[in-house]
């Protein structure tokens, strides 16, 4: 019986190893991690992940080939592979500070295994790394091997939250990179014979090492690219009068180009793209090639102009203030179906309405009011470690209340802010929030996920990424 281990039960490492356990039942997998707290949530009703879908896997494994355990150093050394699915923030200090990523909690498990191992083991980088990481991790592993072969394969996740199992289910690929020797061919197989159970062969793509590294990296960069290329058209279109969706749309049918990511909003979130693409710039400058590291850095600029442009449109549409007024946030979650807050652009949208004074009503279906505290009052180094090294309690901000549905939030506030394209945000009674909202009556749409004319008939001043823009907001300056 094949025994696999995953270091790291987060986003990545849970739901990855649930599926193989499914699909899988003659492996026995493990997942395993540090945080106490994450462990009790996997092993009970409550997992500590939305994702849909999730659950029904792991009731289906669990105990039976699918484990959750803290005994790390026991199940590393009983595994035939080990994945390896820690976080790998951006660095915050030190050479390559805000673009680098921070490895090192990749390297102190690649020291552990090291130091539990008694038999081969093939390790699997699952977390997204730099470059060469995979080179760094196998000197470690040989420098201390005690005469036991450790082959290091690349095997980045392709997932995008709120459709995972569906992803792991049925994968546009999986991608498996090794050295291109005898031994690192075998581990390859290993693997590729895991996959094997239930994804064709043909999607099975089996490349170098470095190929593979960096493949999860271009992958992430065109997809914010897209992003941002189409957030910039939304400024134009709201200069110029054009419809982004209409353009979007035109622009989409063209096979060469095609549909998907091309939806404009306040920006691009999650826990990737903003990390892979400044990985990707510091790579880009560590080799000499500063053009090719500006023209990436350039989709974080959009992405973060996007943002301050959407802030801006509010506060000056809003008689060019917002100090003392009720805005109704309605989603916090950086996109629908996931309780994940990372890189959301809710925390930006928050924070600048925050500095100019105005008081936040908060809803979101799937996030905690304790994790948008966090999020709004925790440097983000801090939110970047590992849950038992964040403080224990985010402090209270005075200015935010949260509430449990969009009618109470939007109770008696001057505007409503859509950062989250919650499918139930659309099919809202806006007649009845309009109604208990002070006048005039503002909704900002930061996904375009309402009706506009329809909210206009009703009364509302709208403001929606990229549409024609509402005949008061063109006497109001784009800047505040």
């Amino acid at each position: 019986m094949v025994k696999i281990c995953c270091i790291g039960a987060g986003y990545v490492g849970g739901p990855t190893m649930a599926v193989i356990a499914l699909k899988c039942p003659n492996i026995e997998v493990v997942v395993v991690d540090i945080f106490e707290p994450r462990i009790i949530a996997w092993n009970s009703d409550h997992l500590p992940i939305y994702e849909p879908g999730l659950d029904d896997v792991v009731k289906q494994c669990r105990g039976k080939n699918l484990f959750f355990s803290k005994d790390v150093e026991k199940h590393v050394a009983e595994a035939d592979i080990v994945f390896v699915s820690v976080n790998t923030p951006t660095k915050t200090q030190g050479l390559g500070a805000g673009k680098a990523a921070d490895l090192a909690y990749w390297e102190s498990a690649a020291r552990m295994i090291a130091d539990v191992s008694k038999t081969d083991k093939i390790v699997v980088e699952k977390s997204t790394v730099p470059v060469k990481t995979a080179e760094a991790i196998e000197k470690i592993l040989t420098h201390n091997s005690k005469g036991i072969n450790f082959q290091i394969l690349s095997n980045p996740e392709f997932l995008a939250e709120g459709t995972a199992i569906q992803d792991l289910f049925n994968p546009d690929r999986v991608l498996i990179g090794g050295r291109e020797t005898p031994e690192g061919k075998k581990a390859i197989q290993a693997l590729k014979d895991v996959y094997s159970h239930w994804v064709p062969v043909e999607r099975i793509i089996c490349t170098n090492l470095w190929s593979a590294e960096l493949s999860k990296l271009a992958a992430n960069a065109f997809l914010a690219q897209r992003i941002s290329s189409v957030n910039a058209m939304s400024a134009l279109c709201e200069a110029t009068g054009a419809d982004v969706f209409q353009v979007s749309h035109a622009i989409g049918k063209d096979t060469r180009i095609g549909p998907k990511f091309l939806n404009a909003s306040v920006g691009f979130g999650g826990s990737c793209f903003q990390k892979d693409i400044l990985n990707l710039v510091y790579i880009c400058e560590c080799n000499g090639l500063p053009e090719v590291a500006s023209y990436w850095k350039q989709v974080v600029q959009v992405n973060e102009y996007q943002k301050t442009r959407f802030v801006n449109r509010m506060v000056s549409s809003m008689f060019n203030t917002v100090s003392g007024k009720k805005i109704a946030i309605l989603g916090f979650a950086f996109k629908k179906d996931t309780g994940d807050t990372r890189e959301t652009p809710a925390i930006g949208v928050c924070q600048g309405l925050l500095g100019d004074k105005a008081i936040l009503s908060i809803y979101d279906p799937q996030v905690s009011q304790e994790q948008i505290q966090r999020d709004l009052s925790m440097h983000k180094s801090e939110l970047d470690r590992p849950p038992h090294l964040q403080p224990a309690s985010p402090t209270a901000i005075k200015q935010v209340t949260f509430v449990w549905d969009a009618y109470e939030a939007a109770k008696g506030a001057h505007g409503i802010c859509i950062l989250t394209e919650w499918d139930e945000f659309k099919t809202l009674d806006y007649q009845k929030i309009y109604d208990d909202m002070q006048k005039p009556a503002f909704v900002f749409d930061g996904r375009n996920v309402v009706d506009v004319d329809k909210l206009r008939q009703i009364g509302f001043i709208v403001y929606s990424i990229g549409k024609p823009l509402d005949a008061w907001l063109k006497d109001m300056p784009a800047v505040a």
